[in-house]
């Protein structure tokens, strides 16, 4: 019986990996442990799966970490198990605060046009429409897109003015 388990659990760990940290790293902290609370403001499908990034201040034990909470959560214990964390991949840079995200009466985000990087005309069968490359306010640069000049105009004829 014993050699049968040892067995099962070799076959189990090779799938299986050690998830370790350093002290300093950013870290995503899974909220399903709290799913009964509103906590985030959504509930259902559109529920925040982790929330952060927060920074490692101290490793606890083998398999646990004290995390750098903000003073919203100060009502949650800040050491957690491995289990409960993933990785933060994302840079500083695309990291977006919820404080700079603008909506609207109806919840739809709101994005504002900075430059116009480029223009160009695209030929249709009879007619010629000018584009220009939009950078957005919260997007890098790779992510510019090409909008049509006469919309453009209309929505904001700041950018046209030099």
């Amino acid at each position: 019986m014993k050699a049968a388990q040892d067995r099962q659990k070799s076959y189990a760990d090779k799938r299986r990996r050690p998830i370790e940290f350093e002290v300093g790293d950013q870290v995503l902290l899974k909220v399903s442990p709290w799913k009964g609370i509103i906590r985030f403001k959504k509930r259902g499908k559109l529920s925040p799966r982790f929330i952060g990034p927060f920074r490692i201040m101290a490793r606890v034990g083998k398999v646990a970490y004290r995390l750098d909470l903000p003073d919203e959560l100060s009502g949650i214990h800040p050491t957690f198990h491995v289990s409960h964390m993933r990785k933060c991949l994302a840079d500083d840079v695309t990291y977006v605060p919820l404080n700079d995200i603008e909506v609207d009466e109806r919840l739809n985000y709101i994005e504002e046009p900075v430059a116009i990087v480029d223009t160009k005309e695209k030929q249709l069968r009879n007619k010629v429409i000018r584009q220009v490359k939009i950078q957005w306010k919260h997007r890098k640069g790779s992510e510019a897109t090409w909008e049509t000049e006469e919309e453009m105009k209309q929505l904001y004829p700041y950018l046209f003015e030099t």
